[in-house]
């Protein structure tokens, strides 16, 4: 029997899926809203924006008072159509009731909200957010103590609810999308791997990139005055470290331009004299060490060199022995890659690709560099360098000719000078 109560009902179901269809789509525009251009519109002036900024702070608080609202509407909206159709049809007006609310809710309260929702995220967010707030206040008793239920149920369980901990994920998700784009064609190789090498700087010590001790090139600090010139001149690097007695014994940082305008003011009267030379002190143009420990981030060292207005540090363990010796060049080539200028030659190059898809590499090579070389994933957790990582898969120093396989890759020694592997050749299995 049609009447006003059966209107009232039909319309008081459809203003409920209304509101279903709100809140359903508010938790979708809500949570799939990119933070950062909720930011950036909040910058710009934009209130809706921000709203939505500080309700989505409390992702817990907001989803249950969404969750609250709309589950609210949806029951009630399904018990007026029971009601209204058992009215109208008997006992069948459950079963039609229940075919045409789930009709209803899935086209209108859901998918149609939902779709707009996640087409327009940060417009619909700042719309959704003046009603979503005034909801979340007034509903915050209930989901207050609906969260200490959840939290006390799944402490049972031995699953701890951290809200919070999405946070820490904000980098994770940047390289993931970074990591989308470029396998979408989107993002360049070199821009993502120069986004990811600046995100990497904070987890990766100056231990992993520093060049090793053995490599170091260094000038004994009691050596005539005009040896040590002639070492500066023949070397290609402007900063040598100075020891005395013994290598590991640092007493400087010799600059080459300290050096050589020493050199110019002893020519200031057009002759330099060889009492002057052997009264030469070197340690006069030679900078203080600067000491750093193995275990210092790179993003953290980049930090003090640019404080200190230096890029030339020694690295030393927990002893005090050194170790190896990184520069500010070093810590940049991990953002932009490999650095070159003209004292830089091709026979300096760790890898070199064959025809038949494998490479020859060094054996000092970093890993890291390898897999920004090739686009490869060889994990870098228990070594640092291509030869670390053989050995420690191998568990020996191998032989020349020593052939292994491993995570996917054929490595074999092709080189080897006393304990240490200098060159292989790696190739996809």
């Amino acid at each position: 029997m049609i009447d006003a109560a059966f209107w009232t009902t039909a319309g008081a179901i459809a203003v409920l899926l209304v509101l279903s269809g709100f809140f359903s789509g508010s938790e979708t525009a809500l949570t799939a809203a990119s933070r950062g251009k909720l930011r950036s519109n909040a910058d710009k002036g934009d209130k809706g924006a921000a709203r939505a900024l500080t309700i989505t702070e409390d992702s817990e608080r907001l989803i249950g008072s969404v969750l609250l609202g709309n589950n609210l509407v949806n029951i009630l909206a399904t018990s007026l159509a029971t009601a209204l159709f058992t009215r109208a049809f008997g006992e069948s007006g459950v079963a039609m009731a229940t075919l045409v609310m789930t009709l209803l809710v899935l086209i209108f309260a859901e998918v149609l909200p939902k779709t707009y929702a996640i087409t327009n995220a940060e417009k619909a967010a700042g719309i959704a957010s003046a009603p979503i707030s005034v909801i979340v206040t007034l509903f915050a008793p209930i989901v207050g103590a609906v969260r200490l239920l959840v939290r006390g149920v799944l402490r049972i369980f031995g699953v701890k609810a951290d809200p919070d901990s999405n946070i820490l994920a904000v980098r994770d998700e940047i390289a993931g999308a970074i990591q989308l784009g470029h396998s979408e064609g989107v993002v360049e190789k070199e821009d993502r791997d120069r986004i990811l090498g600046a995100l990497d700087l904070g987890d990766r010590a100056v231990e992993e990139i520093m060049l090793h001790r053995s490599e170091i090139e260094m000038i004994d600090a009691s050596l005539p005055v005009m040896d040590i010139l002639s070492h500066v001149l023949d070397s290609k690097h402007t900063r040598l470290p100075l020891f005395r007695d013994e290598p590991e014994n640092i007493v400087g940082v010799l600059h080459a331009k300290d050096l050589l305008r020493a050199m110019h003011r002893m020519l200031g009267d057009g002759r330099i004299d060889p009492e002057e030379l052997q009264a030469f002190d070197i340690m006069t143009v030679a900078m203080e060490p600067y000491f750093i420990p193995e275990t210092t981030s790179l993003d953290d060292q980049m930090r003090k060199f640019l404080a200190r207005h230096t890029h030339f540090a020694l690295v030393v363990d927990e002893y005090g022995s050194l170790q190896g010796l990184i520069t500010l060049e070093d810590i940049l080539e991990e953002i932009v890659g490999e650095i070159t200028d003209e004292f830089d030659t091709d026979d300096e190059d760790d890898f070199v690709a064959d025809e038949d898809g494998s490479v020859t590499v060094d054996g000092g090579m970093t890993i890291r560099d390898l897999n920004r070389a090739m686009d490869w994933s060889l994990p870098d957790d228990e070594a640092n360098t291509i030869a670390g990582l053989v050995i420690h898969e191998a568990q020996m120093i191998p032989a020349a000719g020593q052939v292994f396989s491993f995570h996917g890759f054929r490595f074999e020694v092709t080189a080897r000078e006393e304990n240490r592997v200098s060159e292989l050749r790696i190739s996809r299995l």
